[in-house]
């Protein structure tokens, strides 16, 4: 009897974690599941030692597969130097057929150590303001974990809060053209990493997707 107990308990402990682990959407072989928006003719990102690796091409990747909605992604990246400017996607309602249809239908989650507390790391891009600033600094591996829940998003970076924006509360008007148009987003949705520049490298080692219960 106490066997049979210990048995049921060690499969009903298995099958939790089962549930709850993490789901990779990189596979760290190829880009199999992702589609390239190439803005200046090149790839936006490859795969080197086991890693994505951007190119310096404008433009995005995004993953085809399914959208993702009510789940905790996460990303682990660095940057070569601290020029750095990238950023995921999140929320993009319809396969984008251009990096706009992702900033303008999505929302971008900023990665820039450079700029200021609208725009930096962690923050809805031009929508929320940086409650800290954890990154590490260029060179050295950083974590973040969007949450998904709902209209609401929650961004960590290193473990530190950067962004609770439930999905309604009144949010700045755009200032520049290459802002976000203003607008709800759907709850769930297609997301992809951007290729800004060719002023440093990004690297992404994981993008993975754990679901919320």
């Amino acid at each position: 009897m106490v066997r049979t107990v210990l048995v049921i308990g060690v499969l009903a402990a298995s099958a939790c974690m089962g549930a709850d682990a993490p789901r990779q959407l990189f596979n760290g072989k190829n880009l199999d599941g992702w589609e390239q928006i190439r803005n200046q003719g090149r790839d936006v990102y490859t795969v080197e030692d086991g890693v994505l690796k951007s190119t310096g091409g404008k433009g995005m990747i995004w993953y085809a597969k399914e959208k993702i909605g009510k789940a905790k992604l996460k990303v682990v990246y660095k940057m070569s130097n601290d020029k750095g400017n990238s950023g995921v996607f999140i929320r993009i309602p319809e396969p984008p057929k251009t990096e706009g249809d992702a900033i303008n239908k999505g929302i971008e989650v900023q990665i820039d150590n450079n700029d200021n507390d609208w725009h930096s790391t962690g923050v809805l891009y031009s929508m929320t303001k940086a409650k800290a600033r954890p990154y590490k600094p260029a060179g050295e591996w950083n974590t973040m974990e969007i949450t998904i829940d709902g209209p609401r998003t929650i961004v960590h970076v290193n473990g530190v809060l950067v962004t609770d924006y439930d999905g309604s509360s009144p949010v700045p008007e755009r200032v520049h053209p290459w802002e976000p148009q203003r607008g709800p987003r759907p709850d769930s949705g297609y997301i992809g990493v951007q290729g800004h520049d060719d002023r440093a490298t990004f690297y992404f080692k994981e993008i993975s997707v754990t679901p919320l219960k």
